[in-house]
Protein backbone atom coordinates (compact mmCIF):
# COMPACT_ATOMS: atom_id res chain seq x y z
CA UNK A 1 0.00 0.00 0.00
CA UNK A 2 3.01 2.37 0.58
CA UNK A 3 4.17 1.79 -2.38
CA UNK A 4 0.70 2.71 -4.46
CA UNK A 5 0.34 5.74 -2.37
CA UNK A 6 3.77 6.68 -3.04
CA UNK A 7 3.12 6.11 -7.16
CA UNK A 8 -0.45 8.53 -7.37
CA UNK A 9 1.54 11.26 -5.29
CA UNK A 10 1.24 14.00 -7.95
CA UNK A 11 4.90 15.37 -9.76
CA UNK A 12 5.76 18.66 -8.61
CA UNK A 13 5.10 21.41 -11.04
CA UNK A 14 8.21 22.58 -10.81
CA UNK A 15 11.49 22.47 -8.47
CA UNK A 16 12.47 25.63 -6.88
CA UNK A 17 16.33 26.11 -7.99
CA UNK A 18 19.03 27.07 -5.53
CA UNK A 19 20.98 30.72 -6.43
CA UNK A 20 23.64 29.88 -8.43
CA UNK A 21 27.09 30.84 -5.44
CA UNK A 22 28.16 34.06 -6.30
CA UNK A 23 31.61 34.07 -7.86
CA UNK A 24 33.13 36.91 -5.53
CA UNK A 25 31.81 34.99 -2.75
CA UNK A 26 33.74 32.38 -3.20
CA UNK A 27 36.95 33.77 -4.38
CA UNK A 28 36.39 36.36 -1.19
CA UNK A 29 35.91 33.04 1.25
CA UNK A 30 38.99 31.42 -0.17
CA UNK A 31 41.43 34.73 -0.38
CA UNK A 32 40.33 35.36 3.34
CA UNK A 33 41.28 31.78 4.53
CA UNK A 34 44.62 31.28 3.12
CA UNK A 35 47.71 32.31 5.47
CA UNK A 36 48.21 35.13 3.39
CA UNK A 37 45.19 37.30 2.81
CA UNK A 38 44.24 37.79 -0.57
CA UNK A 39 41.24 39.08 -2.63
CA UNK A 40 41.28 38.42 -6.54
CA UNK A 41 42.07 42.00 -8.28
CA UNK A 42 39.47 41.00 -10.81
CA UNK A 43 36.95 42.24 -8.25
CA UNK A 44 37.76 45.91 -8.20
CA UNK A 45 36.12 46.41 -10.83
CA UNK A 46 32.46 46.74 -10.51
CA UNK A 47 30.37 50.00 -10.93
CA UNK A 48 31.83 52.15 -8.65
CA UNK A 49 35.63 50.51 -9.00
CA UNK A 50 35.69 51.15 -12.92
CA UNK A 51 34.72 54.73 -12.28
CA UNK A 52 37.26 55.30 -9.51
CA UNK A 53 40.00 53.69 -12.17
CA UNK A 54 38.51 56.25 -14.93
CA UNK A 55 39.23 58.91 -12.32
CA UNK A 56 43.02 57.38 -11.86
CA UNK A 57 43.78 57.80 -15.17
CA UNK A 58 43.44 61.74 -15.10
CA UNK A 59 45.57 61.78 -12.25
CA UNK A 60 48.96 63.75 -13.09
CA UNK A 61 50.79 60.64 -10.90
CA UNK A 62 49.22 58.21 -13.21
CA UNK A 63 51.93 58.18 -16.13
CA UNK A 64 50.69 54.76 -18.22
CA UNK A 65 47.64 56.21 -19.43
CA UNK A 66 48.69 59.51 -21.50
CA UNK A 67 52.01 57.76 -22.53
CA UNK A 68 50.30 54.88 -24.27
CA UNK A 69 47.68 57.42 -25.82
CA UNK A 70 50.59 59.75 -27.16
CA UNK A 71 52.35 56.93 -28.61
CA UNK A 72 49.24 55.35 -30.27
CA UNK A 73 48.93 59.03 -31.59
CA UNK A 74 52.63 59.70 -33.09
CA UNK A 75 53.19 56.14 -34.60
CA UNK A 76 49.62 54.37 -35.58
CA UNK A 77 50.76 55.42 -39.10
CA UNK A 78 53.44 53.25 -38.46
CA UNK A 79 51.61 50.46 -36.95
CA UNK A 80 49.22 50.34 -39.35
CA UNK A 81 51.90 49.64 -42.07
CA UNK A 82 53.45 46.97 -40.32
CA UNK A 83 50.13 45.48 -39.47
CA UNK A 84 49.16 45.41 -43.22
CA UNK A 85 45.64 45.47 -44.68
CA UNK A 86 42.32 42.80 -44.16
CA UNK A 87 43.39 41.76 -40.72
CA UNK A 88 40.52 40.86 -38.22
CA UNK A 89 41.07 43.41 -35.47
CA UNK A 90 40.24 41.59 -32.23
CA UNK A 91 40.50 44.09 -28.98
CA UNK A 92 40.62 41.92 -25.72
CA UNK A 93 38.83 44.53 -22.93
CA UNK A 94 36.56 46.28 -24.75
CA UNK A 95 36.45 49.55 -22.84
CA UNK A 96 39.82 50.78 -23.68
CA UNK A 97 39.21 54.29 -23.65
CA UNK A 98 39.17 54.87 -27.27
CA UNK A 99 42.65 53.77 -27.83
CA UNK A 100 41.71 51.00 -30.98
CA UNK A 101 40.67 54.38 -32.95
CA UNK A 102 43.78 55.30 -33.67
CA UNK A 103 44.80 52.00 -34.87
CA UNK A 104 41.73 51.55 -36.93
CA UNK A 105 41.83 55.12 -37.90
CA UNK A 106 45.26 54.94 -39.07
CA UNK A 107 44.52 51.87 -41.11
CA UNK A 108 41.63 53.24 -42.81
CA UNK A 109 43.59 56.55 -44.01
CA UNK A 110 46.02 55.07 -45.78
CA UNK A 111 43.83 52.29 -47.55
CA UNK A 112 44.57 49.27 -45.23
CA UNK A 113 41.19 48.78 -43.43
CA UNK A 114 40.74 45.40 -41.89
CA UNK A 115 38.39 43.23 -42.66
CA UNK A 116 36.13 42.59 -39.27
CA UNK A 117 36.47 44.41 -36.35
CA UNK A 118 35.49 41.46 -32.74
CA UNK A 119 35.40 43.07 -29.17
CA UNK A 120 35.79 41.34 -25.92
CA UNK A 121 34.44 42.28 -22.55
CA UNK A 122 33.56 40.39 -19.66
CA UNK A 123 30.79 42.70 -18.75
CA UNK A 124 28.47 43.58 -21.10
CA UNK A 125 27.79 47.22 -20.84
CA UNK A 126 31.15 48.37 -22.18
CA UNK A 127 31.12 45.88 -24.41
CA UNK A 128 27.45 47.50 -25.99
CA UNK A 129 28.59 50.54 -26.13
CA UNK A 130 32.30 49.97 -27.65
CA UNK A 131 30.40 47.84 -30.53
CA UNK A 132 27.86 50.79 -31.13
CA UNK A 133 30.98 53.16 -30.61
CA UNK A 134 33.06 51.34 -33.59
CA UNK A 135 30.01 50.07 -36.07
CA UNK A 136 28.99 54.36 -36.35
CA UNK A 137 32.55 55.18 -36.88
CA UNK A 138 33.47 52.90 -39.47
CA UNK A 139 30.13 52.14 -41.49
CA UNK A 140 30.45 48.48 -43.33
CA UNK A 141 33.12 47.00 -40.93
CA UNK A 142 31.51 43.79 -39.85
CA UNK A 143 31.60 44.58 -35.67
CA UNK A 144 31.02 40.96 -33.82
CA UNK A 145 30.95 41.63 -29.95
CA UNK A 146 32.06 38.42 -28.12
CA UNK A 147 30.52 38.51 -23.91
CA UNK A 148 33.38 36.32 -22.10
CA UNK A 149 36.48 36.57 -20.14
CA UNK A 150 39.65 36.49 -22.50
CA UNK A 151 41.41 34.28 -19.51
CA UNK A 152 38.98 31.43 -20.39
CA UNK A 153 36.90 29.65 -23.87
CA UNK A 154 35.76 31.85 -26.09
CA UNK A 155 33.30 30.57 -28.98
CA UNK A 156 35.16 33.56 -31.86
CA UNK A 157 33.37 33.59 -35.18
CA UNK A 158 34.63 32.00 -37.83
CA UNK A 159 37.49 33.84 -39.85
CA UNK A 160 40.05 33.20 -42.66
CA UNK A 161 41.00 36.52 -42.33
CA UNK A 162 44.32 36.61 -39.90
CA UNK A 163 43.99 38.36 -36.39
CA UNK A 164 45.62 41.41 -35.39
CA UNK A 165 44.83 41.05 -31.24
CA UNK A 166 45.23 44.39 -29.40
CA UNK A 167 45.48 44.22 -25.71
CA UNK A 168 46.33 47.74 -24.26
CA UNK A 169 46.54 49.53 -20.94
CA UNK A 170 49.54 47.42 -19.72
CA UNK A 171 46.77 45.16 -18.68
CA UNK A 172 49.84 42.29 -19.33
CA UNK A 173 51.32 43.75 -15.98
CA UNK A 174 48.08 42.13 -13.36
CA UNK A 175 49.60 38.64 -14.82
CA UNK A 176 52.25 36.99 -12.70
CA UNK A 177 55.14 36.40 -14.97
CA UNK A 178 54.45 32.75 -15.09
CA UNK A 179 50.78 33.87 -15.99
CA UNK A 180 51.64 36.77 -18.85
CA UNK A 181 53.97 33.79 -20.87
CA UNK A 182 50.75 31.14 -20.28
CA UNK A 183 48.30 34.24 -21.68
CA UNK A 184 50.82 34.93 -24.70
CA UNK A 185 51.07 30.97 -25.31
CA UNK A 186 46.75 30.47 -25.08
CA UNK A 187 46.24 33.35 -27.71
CA UNK A 188 49.35 31.75 -29.99
CA UNK A 189 47.62 29.03 -30.14
CA UNK A 190 43.79 30.35 -30.46
CA UNK A 191 44.87 33.20 -33.28
CA UNK A 192 45.16 32.24 -36.97
CA UNK A 193 48.27 31.93 -39.02
CA UNK A 194 50.71 34.63 -39.20
CA UNK A 195 48.87 36.75 -36.53
CA UNK A 196 49.92 39.52 -34.77
CA UNK A 197 49.28 40.95 -31.23
CA UNK A 198 50.17 44.96 -30.15
CA UNK A 199 50.31 45.38 -26.51
CA UNK A 200 51.06 47.85 -24.35
CA UNK A 201 53.75 47.30 -21.98
CA UNK A 202 54.71 49.02 -18.47
CA UNK A 203 58.88 49.46 -18.26
CA UNK A 204 61.15 49.46 -15.21
CA UNK A 205 61.84 52.65 -14.01
CA UNK A 206 62.84 54.75 -10.93
CA UNK A 207 60.67 53.74 -8.07
CA UNK A 208 59.41 56.67 -6.77
CA UNK A 209 58.00 57.03 -9.77
CA UNK A 210 56.15 53.92 -9.66
CA UNK A 211 54.94 54.12 -6.39
CA UNK A 212 53.77 57.87 -6.82
CA UNK A 213 51.33 56.46 -9.83
CA UNK A 214 49.88 53.73 -7.41
CA UNK A 215 49.25 56.09 -4.19
CA UNK A 216 48.85 59.35 -5.49
CA UNK A 217 48.38 62.20 -3.47
CA UNK A 218 44.44 62.73 -4.02
CA UNK A 219 44.04 59.49 -2.63
CA UNK A 220 41.77 58.05 -5.28
CA UNK A 221 44.08 54.55 -5.76
CA UNK A 222 43.41 53.98 -1.80
CA UNK A 223 39.69 54.50 -2.24
CA UNK A 224 39.77 52.03 -5.55
CA UNK A 225 41.23 50.09 -3.66
CA UNK A 226 39.20 50.03 -0.23
CA UNK A 227 36.24 50.16 -2.66
CA UNK A 228 36.37 46.05 -2.90
CA UNK A 229 35.47 45.66 0.46
CA UNK A 230 33.15 48.27 0.32
CA UNK A 231 32.24 46.14 -2.83
CA UNK A 232 31.22 43.02 -0.24
CA UNK A 233 29.86 44.76 2.24
CA UNK A 234 27.39 46.01 -0.23
CA UNK A 235 26.78 42.74 -1.96
CA UNK A 236 27.52 39.98 -0.01
CA UNK A 237 26.64 41.64 3.37
CA UNK A 238 29.89 41.64 5.11
CA UNK A 239 31.02 44.49 8.13
CA UNK A 240 34.21 45.46 6.66
CA UNK A 241 35.13 49.11 8.30
CA UNK A 242 36.97 50.58 5.54
CA UNK A 243 38.42 53.09 7.39
CA UNK A 244 40.01 50.57 9.82
CA UNK A 245 42.73 49.32 6.53
CA UNK A 246 45.05 51.33 4.81
CA UNK A 247 45.95 51.18 1.26
CA UNK A 248 49.77 50.62 0.54
CA UNK A 249 51.58 50.20 -2.67
CA UNK A 250 55.69 49.27 -2.61
CA UNK A 251 57.90 48.80 -5.49
CA UNK A 252 59.28 44.70 -5.40
CA UNK A 253 62.79 44.81 -7.25
CA UNK A 254 62.40 41.22 -7.58
CA UNK A 255 61.52 40.63 -10.02
CA UNK A 256 60.44 44.04 -10.15
CA UNK A 257 56.26 44.65 -9.57
CA UNK A 258 54.29 46.93 -7.83
CA UNK A 259 52.73 45.26 -4.68
CA UNK A 260 49.40 46.83 -3.84
CA UNK A 261 47.75 45.23 -0.21
CA UNK A 262 45.52 46.50 1.99
CA UNK A 263 46.64 46.95 5.40
CA UNK A 264 44.72 46.41 8.71
CA UNK A 265 44.88 49.25 11.53
CA UNK A 266 44.29 47.04 14.28
CA UNK A 267 43.43 43.75 15.73
CA UNK A 268 39.21 43.43 14.08
CA UNK A 269 37.11 40.22 12.99
CA UNK A 270 35.52 40.60 10.12
CA UNK A 271 32.43 38.28 9.08
CA UNK A 272 31.77 37.15 5.83
CA UNK A 273 28.22 35.20 4.86
CA UNK A 274 28.72 32.73 8.13
CA UNK A 275 32.55 33.15 8.26
CA UNK A 276 34.83 35.30 10.89
CA UNK A 277 38.03 36.56 9.60
CA UNK A 278 40.45 37.48 12.29
CA UNK A 279 42.71 40.71 11.52
CA UNK A 280 46.43 41.20 13.35
CA UNK A 281 47.47 44.90 13.45
CA UNK A 282 49.32 45.49 10.22
CA UNK A 283 48.43 42.17 8.46
CA UNK A 284 47.99 42.59 4.78
CA UNK A 285 45.37 41.61 2.35
CA UNK A 286 47.17 41.06 -0.84
CA UNK A 287 44.93 43.36 -3.60
CA UNK A 288 47.14 43.24 -6.73
CA UNK A 289 50.34 43.41 -8.70
CA UNK A 290 51.42 45.31 -11.42
CA UNK A 291 54.16 43.70 -13.03
CA UNK A 292 56.73 45.88 -14.71
CA UNK A 293 59.57 44.63 -17.94
CA UNK A 294 62.91 45.87 -19.65
CA UNK A 295 62.30 45.68 -23.05
CA UNK A 296 64.43 42.61 -23.74
CA UNK A 297 62.61 40.86 -20.51
CA UNK A 298 59.34 41.37 -22.50
CA UNK A 299 60.96 40.09 -25.43
CA UNK A 300 62.32 37.21 -24.07
CA UNK A 301 58.62 36.39 -22.37
CA UNK A 302 56.67 36.59 -25.41
CA UNK A 303 59.31 34.61 -27.23
CA UNK A 304 58.88 31.57 -24.95
CA UNK A 305 55.30 31.78 -25.96
CA UNK A 306 55.88 31.74 -29.44
CA UNK A 307 55.86 35.52 -30.61
CA UNK A 308 58.98 37.67 -32.23
CA UNK A 309 59.40 40.81 -32.08
CA UNK A 310 58.33 42.74 -34.81
CA UNK A 311 58.23 46.18 -33.18
CA UNK A 312 58.79 48.18 -30.60
CA UNK A 313 57.38 51.48 -29.34
CA UNK A 314 58.42 53.75 -26.36
CA UNK A 315 58.21 57.20 -25.26
CA UNK A 316 61.60 59.64 -24.88
CA UNK A 317 62.22 58.77 -21.25
CA UNK A 318 61.63 55.18 -21.89
CA UNK A 319 57.99 54.55 -19.36
CA UNK A 320 55.83 52.81 -21.51
CA UNK A 321 56.43 50.36 -24.47
CA UNK A 322 54.25 49.02 -27.47
CA UNK A 323 55.53 45.40 -28.76
CA UNK A 324 54.26 44.18 -31.76
CA UNK A 325 54.46 40.51 -31.52
CA UNK A 326 54.64 38.40 -34.54
CA UNK A 327 53.20 35.04 -34.06
CA UNK A 328 56.29 32.54 -34.62
CA UNK A 329 55.44 29.35 -37.63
Amino acid sequence: MPDLIEALSPEPAFQIQPDPPSPFLEALLDGLSRPQKAIPCRFLYDEAGSKLFDDICRLPEYYPTRTETALLRAHAPQMARRIGAGVRFIELGAGSGGKAEFVLDAMHAQGLPPSAYVCLDISPVPLAATAEAIEQRYPGLPVTAVCGDYLGELDLPASQARDLCFFPGSTIGNFERAEARDFLAHWRERLSAGAMMLIGVDLKKDIPTLERAYDDAQGVTAQFSLNVLARANRELGANFQTARFRHRARYREDPGHIEISLVSQDAQTVAVADSLFHFAPGEAVHIENSHKYSVNEFAALSASAGFDVDAVWTDPRRWFSLHLLRARD
